[in-house]
């Protein structure tokens, strides 16, 4: 029975440095710095079974969300506009909002969900989610899932 893959999101700073360095490695390749994966690794500073290895399951968070659905939960104060502002972001960025869900604020604040679809972005996910939290009246912005 094969085995159901479960996956983690980790800052790079808590990752062994293999792994970082496989990312970089396959970064090359897809570039164009590397021509190989001999060249790659041998840049990076790891050996080629290592690369092999990891590869695989080692992706920067950009990649494994590119071309896909994410969703954001963004948490926004009850006043005019807000809404409006967060979506000039996406719009702003190249995300295509697919659905839109807004509670009823509580406590003067309303939880909102957003489903975009990622692949035309023009800035890293971390970018777009740092603009949004700039725009008066958004308290917190995260993403649920990809």
């Amino acid at each position: 029975m094969p085995r159901t893959p479960n996956y983690f999101i980790v800052d790079a700073s808590a990752l062994p440095e293999v792994f970082l360095k496989v990312a970089e490695a396959k970064r090359m390749l897809e570039t164009g710095e590397a021509d190989t994966v001999n060249m790659a690794t041998r840049k990076v500073g790891i050996s080629r079974s290592a690369f092999y290895k990891y590869k695989d399951a080692v992706r920067p968070f950009n990649d494994m969300l590119h071309g896909r659905i994410v969703t954001f939960q963004i948490l926004l104060k009850d006043e005019p506009g807000v809404l409006s502002a967060v979506l000039n972001i996406f719009a702003q960025s190249g995300g295509n909002i697919l659905t839109i869900n807004q509670g009823i604020p509580v406590n003067g604040c309303a939880a909102v969900t957003i489903g975009a679809e990622t692949s035309s972005l023009q800035l890293s996910l971390e970018d777009l989610l740092g603009r949004a939290l700039e725009v008066p009246g958004v308290v917190r912005c995260e993403i649920l899932a990809g």
